[in-house]
């Protein structure tokens, strides 16, 4: 498994990058790679849409630095902004018992323990991806793309106290939905670094099986 900080980067240059993992991990040339990351402000629309829960206008937007951009994840609309941990994994997904299902899971695993690790209790909510501290309060969003049974595209776990940037949308598209953070819930400033070692750690040990696999598959 390689995993892969690239700081804070814009979101275009990011999908870039994850496209051209996700041919290498596609063609057997590179093994299975995790993009930890934070983006400038944007907000993006899901393959199920999410124009229709968005707040303002494009102009408005553009006049405030806020990017909107449509992507091929799955989902409704949601926003990145700086003290949001991103994480992208480039993940063979194939030769996992569970497939998709057990995906999602284990990438919800990995966020409920690096939350735990900060002393924040976390949940699954049936029905809708992503984790949360209770029904109402969402903690990270989650939302993939796959191409010939490899992932790209991933979840975002908000860091730092500041989420204002989602009073611009509905936030997944889910009323009554309202966005908190790791910070907030542990009563202290965490910082991305911070998050990044943990989530790095506690995501390996949720996908040890595929990553071993992956290293060892065959090249095509």
């Amino acid at each position: 498994m390689n995993i892969i900080d690239l700081g804070l980067i814009g979101y275009t240059q990011a999908e870039a990058l994850q496209l051209k993992a996700l041919e290498a991990v596609t063609a057997g040339e590179q093994a299975n790679t995790l993009f930890l990351l934070e983006h400038p402000k944007v907000i993006t629309l899901g393959r199920q849409g999410g124009a229709e829960n968005l707040h303002a206008d494009a102009a408005f937007l553009a006049a405030q630095g806020i990017e909107l951009a449509q992507t091929a994840r799955g989902g409704n609309i949601t926003c990145h902004f700086p003290g949001q941990l991103v994480a992208y994994p480039i993940w063979r997904v194939e030769r996992r018992p569970g497939g998709m299902k057990k995906f999602f899971h284990d990438m919800e695993e990995a966020v409920i323990r690096t939350c735990a690790r900060f002393g924040v209790g976390t949940v699954r909510r049936p029905g809708h991806p992503g984790v949360w501290v209770d029904e109402t309060r969402k903690i990270c969003s989650m939302g993939i793309g796959v191409r010939r049974w490899v992932t790209y595209h991933g979840l975002a776990l908000n860091v730092g106290r500041d989420v204002s940037l989602f009073e611009m949308i509905t936030l997944c598209g889910i009323q009554g939905a309202r966005p908190t953070s790791l910070s907030t819930e542990a009563g202290r400033d965490i910082t991305i670094e911070e998050a990044k070692h943990v989530f790095a750690q506690e995501f390996g040990e949720a996908f040890a099986d595929s990553a071993v696999a992956a290293d060892q598959a065959p090249q095509e």
